[in-house]
């Protein structure tokens, strides 16, 4: 179950909240540094790491889980916020460029089949990077912050995920050493537990980050096709005169053979 997006939005308002988020924008912008003309968006509580991006990409969104709830993003313009199913995700076929997931993987109760829609709507040459709890941490080890909910994934745990999903892992990153307490002594050296953690226990950081990309000669089974056209492509009644062309590459093979 997801945590509620009112502890969520609260946490993020707390002096502990605000550094995680630096550091965690820190490490997304030095892999995503110029997204100007895609379509960018985020899958879980994303919002207070998508502004960055605000004023490079052409569309920009916060997908935010039914079960989670939604909170009005961002708080002044135009509303880019919306409530998903995860497994439904409101966007066509290859439409995301980027897509960041966080707060989203470790408490979902179907982590596969997000990331089946999360590679339909991804473009082939996309990225998505994922931010979960190190399961060797310490930030998971206690419930006071977001992620010490749901299940913590290690390295090899979250590689099988992707590559489950017909993802391939490129990069890993880790963040967040420094004890997952709100105390002020602790906050006004966290750069230095930073530094110290990435040298001395790297292993034992608060969150892995993967940056992966979609294996477009993977198919998926059969069952998850079926079941893809049903829901995003229905048949129209009587014969069909002209294929239609968003149709799945996958069924058209199958028209032609």
């Amino acid at each position: 179950m997801h945590v509620d997006i009112i502890d969520l939005r609260e946490f993020y308002a707390r002096p502990l909240g605000a550094v995680v988020r630096r550091f965690l924008i820190q490490r997304l912008r030095a892999r995503w540094s110029n997204v100007a003309g895609m379509s960018v968006f985020g899958l879980g509580y994303a919002a207070p790491y998508l502004s960055v991006f605000r004023q490079e990409a052409n569309r920009i969104g916060a997908l935010m889980p039914a079960s989670q709830g939604v909170i009005a993003w961002p708080e002044e313009g135009v509303r880019q916020a919306a409530l998903v199913q995860e497994d439904h995700l409101p966007l066509p076929d290859s439409s995301a460029d980027r897509i960041l997931i966080i707060h989203s993987v470790e408490t979902t109760e179907n982590s596969r089949a997000l990331l089946r829609e999360v590679w339909r709507v991804l473009a082939p040459e996309g990225r998505v990077i994922i931010v979960a709890p190190n399961r060797a941490g310490l930030w998971a080890r206690f419930d006071t912050t977001p992620f010490g909910h749901g299940r913590p994934y290690s390295r090899g745990q979250l590689t099988r995920l992707l590559r489950n999903a017909m993802f391939a892992p490129l990069d890993w990153e880790q963040a967040l050493y420094m004890p997952p307490f709100n105390w002020s002594v602790l906050l006004r050296s966290a750069a230095a537990w930073e530094r110290v953690g990435m040298i001395m226990w790297p292993g034992f950081c608060g969150v892995n980050i993967v940056e992966a990309t979609k294996q477009i000669y993977g198919a998926a089974p059969e069952g998850e096709l079926e079941a893809a056209r049903g829901r995003l492509y229905p048949v129209p009644a009587g014969p069909v005169t002209a294929r239609s062309n968003t149709a799945p590459r996958a069924s058209q093979d199958k028209a032609k053979s």
